[in-house]
Parts: structure tokens; sequence; C-alpha cells
């Protein structure tokens, strides 16, 4: 138990994927919403409705489906952890093997695996931590882990919903010039979350935001289609 509490102090941070998830996400399924309904000609307040609607649901939606993943994958680790502990009891000599082929892997030989299999052996905790990484390839996950990310996918859709919307609060009236500048809004900020992930991560700035930029658009153009094709059907 000590073991397990200690795990969950120490998460892994996700705030990058779970952010750019909800952001991107929000941002395109609304675009794509607003985007085929002026295109099929729909009165303005029904493009409003609409877009609040998906606001309010999908964010709902995302930040329970972010939190309900996030669950199952810290109830998994655990679930992982008590039965690499019976097998470190009840088979050791198979736990062992599955460790000298990680040290194998690592480029250790000979008398260096034993070697080390034997400082490994007598730090049971050191043991635990190296099978859930290098062999079950898991990380930690703390109690707060999912709420947290709930609470990161939710409100990055909900901003992502809000940046395409907003225009349409302000030209409601001439809903074509609302989706104009909702494109361009969306854009810029696609092109703004595939630069933030790679000036934190690694790549090139501009070819990361214009990836993000491409998919983002395309994605939301493909409701544009639909609501051209509407009056064809």
């Amino acid at each position: 138990m000590a073991q397990r509490a200690q795990m969950e102090q120490h998460p892994r941070p996700t705030l990058l994927s779970d952010f750019i998830l909800g952001g991107q996400d929000g941002l395109v399924n609304v675009l794509g919403i607003l985007l085929g309904l002026v295109a099929a000609n729909a009165p303005a307040h029904f493009i409003l409705i609409a877009g609040l609607a998906a606001l309010a649901a999908e964010s709902l939606a995302m930040a329970a489906v972010a939190y309900t993943s996030t669950e199952s994958r810290r109830k998994l680790y655990h679930s992982e952890i008590a039965r690499e502990e019976r097998e470190m009891r009840e088979v050791p000599e198979l736990e062992r093997e599955e460790v000298r082929v990680i040290l194998r892997d690592w480029g250790y030989e000979g008398a260096e695996v034993d070697d080390m299999l034997a400082r490994i052996e007598k730090k049971p905790k050191a043991w635990l931590n190296l099978m859930m990484a290098f062999e079950l390839n898991l990380s930690p996950i703390g109690t707060d882990a999912p709420r947290k990310s709930a609470a990161v996918v939710g409100g990055s859709t909900l901003l992502g919903h809000l940046i395409p919307l907003l225009p349409f609060f302000f030209l409601l009236n001439d809903p074509h010039l609302a989706a104009y500048v909702a494109v361009v809004l969306s854009a810029i900020t696609l092109f703004l979350i595939g630069w933030y992930e790679a000036k934190l991560t690694i790549g090139s700035l501009w070819k990361s935001g214009l990836r993000m930029l491409v998919i983002g658009l395309g994605s939301g153009f493909a409701g544009f289609l639909i609501g051209v094709a509407i009056p064809f059907l």
C-alpha cells in the first residue's frame, strides 16, 4: 500500500496532450457545424443555437470521457502492480528472466547481467518499478489525475468551441461574414496550437503549426461540404 501511495504522488504530466485533444476537437467540431449550417443557408438564430448546444454538450462529454479513460488507466496500473507483486512471490525465476531480457536489451552481457540482477533483487521496489516501466510500459497515475484530465480537456474543449463561435455573436446579421472570420480565427488558433506543441517538444515550429492548421481546417471543411450538398439531396 505504501508503494502504491508513493507512486500516486508522482503522476506523469499529460497537460499538453489533454489541452491539444480538447482544444482541437472542440474547435474543429463546432467549426464544421457552423460552416455546414451557413452553407445550407440556415437561419442566423438557428446557427447560434446549434453552436451553443454543441458547446455545452461536447464540453461535458469530452470532460466525462477524459475522466473515465484516465480512471480506467489508473485502475489498470494498480491491477498490474498487484499481478507483478504476486508473480515476484510465486514465480520469481520467471521474473528474473524477464529482468535479464531487459538488461540484455540495454547492452549488458555475461556476468554484468547477473551482477545487475543481483543488485535489483535486493531492492523489491526497484524491481517492481523496473517491470512496470520496461516490461509493461505503464506509468503511475495519481488519484487526482482523472479530475485534472477532465478539467483540462473539458476547459480546452469549451475554449475551442468559443473561438469559431465568437464572430456569430457580433455578426449574426451577416452569417457568411461571420463564417469567414471564424475560419480565419480558427486557422490562427490551430497554427498556434501546433506551434506551441513543437516549442514544448521537438520539431519544426512552422511545420507543426501548418500541419495542425491543415488537419483542423480540412476536418472542419467537411461540415461545409455537407451544408453545400443538402439542397441537392
